[in-house]
């Protein structure tokens, strides 16, 4: 690792994770709870980062902490997952990972961008206009 304690982000829509890895056994928390007391889906896609890792480094050495604010529970979710995977890379700087979590599912490494569409001026919707009547 370049940094001591480097801070990594993930976004999800307006969720933001905000990841911060340190050395030490493979204590993941998430939001000041270990992720092992999420409820079942979101336990298993913040594990899917730490399975991959697993399978082709052996034993996790970091510690992971994860805090996540905006959006809903779900792009929370995403946004701390994609951070796993992002820090875990950078943390290794392994090749193999990375193309073994690109192989899997390439969200994990690469942010989906796609935000929702602003209101246009004088209408209070992005696409749909004002219906006219012409009698």
């Amino acid at each position: 690792m370049a940094k001591s304690n480097p801070i990594i982000s993930g976004k999800r829509k307006t969720a933001i994770a905000k990841l911060r890895i340190t050395a030490g056994t493979g204590k993941v928390t998430y939001n000041h709870l270990p992720y092992t007391e999420l409820n079942l889906f979101h336990r298993l896609s913040l594990s899917e980062p730490l399975k991959i890792y697993e399978r082709e480094l052996g034993d996790l050495k970091y510690d992971i902490s994860i805090k996540t604010q905006g959006g809903g529970k779900e792009s929370q979710i995403q946004a701390a997952r994609l951070a796993i995977a992002k820090a875990l890379v950078q943390a290794t700087a392994s090749d193999i990972l990375r193309k073994a979590y690109l192989k899997y599912d390439r969200n994990m490494l690469v942010a989906d961008s796609r935000r929702k569409e602003s209101n246009k001026p004088g209408d209070s919707a992005p696409r749909s206009k004002r219906q006219k009547s012409y009698r």
